[in-house]
């Protein structure tokens, strides 16, 4: 019983440390994007789309009042963005998006990542081209009642899948606010299962055997900093 006890105490405490990591990089990147933009969610779309997405991932309201509040109040931590790019085990390509109040630790976290899973951390520049900064909203609605809205507002539409009917739509990242105001104004009661901005990759590098293991590691070691945000790669798995 004691045993037993002890594994669901330790199952508790790892389940609440990734709760809390979840909460804290919500917090972070709540407070950045009011502070920029503005913490009305009416009039900051991005904002908007982050207390949605915060709330499906059940971030409990006073996490998210307390970064809004402390964007209103303009005081508090100095956040900065910083994105690192670099090759990934089996020559894969990956970008790290992360908010940092203190650049040099949080390169030096990241760096500590790639040399560690034998990666190479590069220079800006170095795997951006090989990857599209795209807006990505899915949802379910009619392909052409959706694209007939986009078209209509003049959103750049870079390409439009349709699943049975679960659409994905791609656009430049700077068309964010317009595509969306267009789809959420003209396609009924629409929820989107994914609003996004993304990096996506152009290509894909396959890896396999090892270096799958090793990517595995990867990944999670960066994971599990507190300053990434986002990790972004062109990894397809090969059985």
């Amino acid at each position: 019983m004691g045993r037993a006890y002890q594994n669901r105490k330790e199952s508790m405490a790892k389940t609440s440390d990734m709760k809390a990591k979840v909460y804290s990089k919500y917090g972070r990147v709540i407070y950045v994007c009011a502070k920029e933009g503005g913490i009305d969610p009416d009039g900051n779309l991005a904002l908007r789309s982050l207390i949605e997405k915060a709330k499906k991932d059940q971030v409990p309201a006073h996490v998210i009042d307390k970064a809004l509040n402390k964007a209103k109040g303009g005081d508090g931590e100095d956040f900065a963005v910083a994105r690192y790019e670099g090759f990934g085990p089996g020559g894969c390509m990956v970008i790290v998006d992360c908010l940092t109040d203190n650049p040099n630790r949080t390169f030096g976290d990241v760096r500590l990542c790639f040399t560690k899973t034998k990666c190479k951390i590069g220079s800006e520049g170095s795997v951006m081209h090989s990857f599209d900064h795209a807006c990505i909203f899915v949802f379910d609605g009619d392909e052409e009642e959706a694209l007939d809205a986009l078209i209509m507002a003049d959103v750049d539409v870079t390409d439009i899948e349709n699943d049975n009917g679960k659409l994905t739509v791609f656009a430049p990242q700077s068309e964010y606010a317009k595509a969306k105001t267009a789809l959420t104004d003209s396609v009924a009661d629409i929820k989107f299962d994914v609003d996004e901005i993304q990096f996506v990759p152009k290509g894909n590098t396959s890896i396999s055997g090892d270096d799958v293991e090793m990517f595995d590691k990867f990944i999670a070691m960066l994971e599990n900093l507190d300053d990434v945000q986002n990790i972004y790669h062109d990894v397809e798995i090969n059985p």
